[in-house]
């Protein structure tokens, strides 16, 4: 067991650093943890996507459990993505399973693809309140009724490719997306209802990869053991913190680490 601690160091140190700023800002799971496996430490971008997909759907698992409790979850809201975001990501391992092995032409697809889906998830930090802003002022162009419905599964249908291809985009994408579609809702409820739609979809993306191989089982444990006590600190530590600066930091970083994915 000590010898699992000393090889599996870089990992818990890394699932705690990623853990801290999930706990302070509620996002940058796989936006982050990503990336971090395939720029710092070579991890081939399939298994850091099959991995990081294991491990969101059981860390954002105790995060609904919190949130349920609390009424924070629209279940309606959270039927409607669903219905899009798994049958996309169903179709999409079937897409990776039916390409084959992993070449390094389609490595490079993968990647570009993370990079996008980081890019995305910084824009939707830094333009959040001017979107909100831009919806509060134009009520009348939102999808209402049936169209609303209709928004809603196509919205969780271009999450569902996402998150299956890059396991980045049900975090801040999602909410920033739910935001948009139901600007009524509390931010409590937005943070709920998209921890718990992500949930299935991370599970379910994450069996696909494993089903293809792209679980590496000793790095989940490492990260969840570093992720799991940090992310309850960095909760603690969101009420001493300036959420402002705090996303602004993570936005920044996220900017960069896209560029640098979308380079490479």
């Amino acid at each position: 067991m000590l010898q699992f601690f000393l090889d599996s160091s870089q990992f818990i140190i890394s699932g705690a650093l990623v853990g801290l700023l999930v706990g302070m800002t509620g996002v940058g799971g796989g936006s982050l943890m990503t990336p971090l496996l395939t720029i710092i430490f070579g991890i081939a971008p399939t298994t850091a996507v099959g991995t990081d997909l294991a491990f969101a759907a059981i860390t954002k698992g105790f995060g609904t459990a919190a949130h349920r409790l609390h009424g924070n979850v629209r279940w309606n809201i959270v039927k409607l993505l669903c219905i899009g975001s798994l049958t996309t990501a169903i179709l999409s391992i079937l897409v990776l399973k039916y390409v084959g092995p992993v070449s390094k032409d389609w490595n490079h697809v993968i990647s570009l693809s993370i990079g996008v889906s980081v890019l995305l998830t910084a824009a939707s930090l830094l333009f959040r309140a001017k979107i909100l802003q831009w919806v509060q002022s134009n009520p009348k162009r939102l999808p209402k009724g049936g169209a609303l419905k209709i928004a809603t599964i196509l919205v969780g249908a271009v999450i569902g490719v996402l998150v299956t291809v890059s396991s980045i985009g049900a975090g801040a994408i999602g909410a920033t997306l739910i935001l948009l579609l139901y600007p009524h809702l509390k931010a409590a409820e937005v943070a709920g209802t998209d921890i718990a739609y992500a949930v299935p979809l991370t599970a379910l993306a994450g069996l696909g990869h494993w089903w293809l191989g792209n679980v590496h089982f000793d790095l989940l444990f490492g990260l969840l053991l570093g992720s799991v006590p940090a992310i309850w600190l960095g909760a603690k530590l969101s009420s001493v913190l300036s959420e402002r600066a705090t996303r602004a930091t993570l936005a920044g970083t996220l900017f960069l680490v896209g560029l640098k994915l979308i380079s490479s």
